[in-house]
């Protein structure tokens, strides 16, 4: 417990200061600050890509009182920059858990602060909007911090996607299915790829930098552009590749970060959000059926609602009930939709899986 009496210090960009105790590793980080609201499913949030260059707020009271698990992750480490938490527990309750969340993050190298009151702190970001922060338990000269803060880059234009890409081609499923895709990795979640060998698909994983011409050798039924962080618009090498496999008229999905290119290859413009949408719980209306689903979400930039409507091949197909933006789109003269939120929700409800199934489903009819 000795950690928990080395004090630690948040220092916000606009020069809001919180103080705490250190957790995890005893260190200095920076990041851009964003929320989440999920009251579980934090290991899976740690590992997601999509936070990478992140700082996290987990506005659950408690986090890390179940442990961890090899398991309930979303990718091969902690994705994240730094966390910060009203309680973070080191002792856990499941049976199944292998080891304390303190023991986790020191593992992974990740700086941590509790004690915090991270209600007030939300409602600062949701008022000000994301920005910058530095974590520290070794420097405490708010001075000194602000000068290292200066450092950190700025989200909006930074290219994130090609540095959690994988290195290598894989695949995964049954080499002898019927039904073969090809996902572009951008920082692609790992339940999002056993959502597609669950129905049966033969996958193969390729770097985001993949030239099309090497996705094509695969000859797939379909194409799947996935999630990741960063700015969707400093990605000109994915919008390019992403107008070329439209031009083959084959089935393609993308999800959040797939979502953005999407709409940049059909010339809709992005932009950054004022703090983005991070939780379990947002509720979203699918505009074609009429039906409302409960989504997980996390991202920070989004599709410009009046060029999408403005646009006459491109048809919104959902829409974010707390704050009318854009959530689905798909083409009018090609087989592509995508949807800014995460139907495969590990953590989360399942109330979007069907998506999955509607794009093997057009796989299958070709």
């Amino acid at each position: 417990m000795a950690h928990k009496q080395q004090p630690a210090i948040l220092l916000l960009e606009d020069g809001h200061i919180f103080y705490g105790q250190a957790f995890g590793k005893i260190g200095t980080t920076t990041g851009e600050l964003c929320f989440n609201t999920g009251m579980t499913g934090y290991q899976e949030v740690f590992t997601d890509p999509s936070y990478t260059g992140q700082v996290l707020i987990m506005n659950n009271v408690h986090v890390g009182n179940y442990g961890v698990k090899d398991l309930d992750v979303e990718s091969g480490s902690v994705k994240i920059r730094g966390l910060i938490g009203r309680n973070l527990e080191e002792q856990f309750s499941r049976l199944q858990a292998k080891g304390s969340m303190q023991d986790y993050l020191v593992d992974n190298n990740l700086v941590a602060i509790e004690g915090v009151d991270t209600r007030a702190l939300v409602a600062h970001v949701r008022t000000k909007g994301a920005m910058n922060c530095i974590i520290s338990s070794e420097v405490l000269d708010e001075d000194l911090l602000k000068a290292e803060l200066a450092k950190c880059p700025n989200m909006d234009g930074l290219e994130l996607a090609s540095t959690v890409s994988t290195l290598e081609e894989y695949e995964l499923g049954d080499t002898n299915a019927s039904l073969k895709v090809a996902v572009l990795d951008f920082g692609i979640k790992k339940n999002i790829l056993n959502c597609l060998v669950e129905r049966g698909v033969h996958v193969r994983v390729y770097p985001a930098k993949t030239a099309l011409s090497r996705l094509k050798e695969f000859s797939p039924d379909g194409y799947f552009i996935s999630n990741g962080p960063g700015d969707p618009a400093a990605m000109p090498y994915a919008v390019s590749t992403l107008k070329g496999i439209l031009e083959e008229n084959k089935p393609v999905f993308g999800i959040c970060l797939g979502h953005q290119l999407l709409a940049l290859a059909n010339g809709i413009p992005t932009f950054k959000m004022h703090h983005g949408h991070r939780g379990l719980n947002h509720p979203v209306k699918n505009i074609i059926t009429g039906l409302c689903e409960i989504t997980t979400q996390n991202h920070g930039f989004g599709v410009d609602p009046v060029a999408v409507r403005n646009h006459p091949n491109v048809e919104v197909t959902h829409l974010n009930l707390n704050d009318e933006s854009i959530e689905g789109i798909r083409l009018k003269d090609r087989q592509a939709f995508s949807v800014q939120y995460h139907p495969e929700a590990t953590p989360g409800p399942h109330d979007s899986r069907y998506l999955f199934d509607d794009f093997v489903g057009m796989m299958g009819k070709n």
